[in-house]
């Protein structure tokens, strides 16, 4: 058997600084013309930024789970270029721009093809459980800041 195991989640994977992630558009993210319903770009964003965030050796999701840390949109731009249809594959190309001591800034672009369909910048804080900005652990930094250089983040001690 080569590839993916069928009863395990699709991830995406970095290329070089681009982490990228690929989604089918089925019906259910279309409106009645069969056009991706503009709102949920930002759920394809959201989905590739999560996977993007594991794939750099931070697991979030753990951490939340332990004690209710965790990151939170502080800010969002985005423009729409050209709209998806169904049945399209687009793939989300992100990408770690800035990091702070509780943020991270991440650029994500929605691509047809070399078509861009939607460019969009994500700043998300990482808050304590009563919602206030706390600094980010020193080697989640570490790690976005390997990634941001073109090394694998993965592979700085844990």
């Amino acid at each position: 058997m080569t590839g993916q195991p069928f009863d395990q989640p699709y991830r995406g994977g970095f290329v070089g600084t681009e982490h990228r992630f690929a989604i089918i558009v089925y019906f259910e993210d279309t409106d009645a013309f069969g056009v991706v319903y503009y709102p949920n770009y930002l759920r394809f964003m959201e989905r590739a930024r999560s996977d993007m965030i594991l794939a750099c050796g931070v697991d979030h999701f753990e951490r939340f789970r332990d004690d209710g840390c965790t990151y939170v949109v502080a800010e969002v731009a985005i423009k729409y270029h050209r709209s998806a249809k169904v049945g399209d594959t687009v793939t989300v190309v992100s990408t770690v721009e800035q990091v702070r001591a509780a943020s991270v800034v991440i650029q994500q672009r929605v691509m047809r093809g070399t078509e861009l369909l939607t460019d969009g910048r994500v700043s998300a804080a990482f808050v304590s459980p009563d919602g206030r900005p706390i600094r980010q652990p020193r080697e989640w930094v570490e790690r976005f800041r390997a990634v941001m250089a073109g090394e694998d983040g993965r592979t700085l001690s844990k």
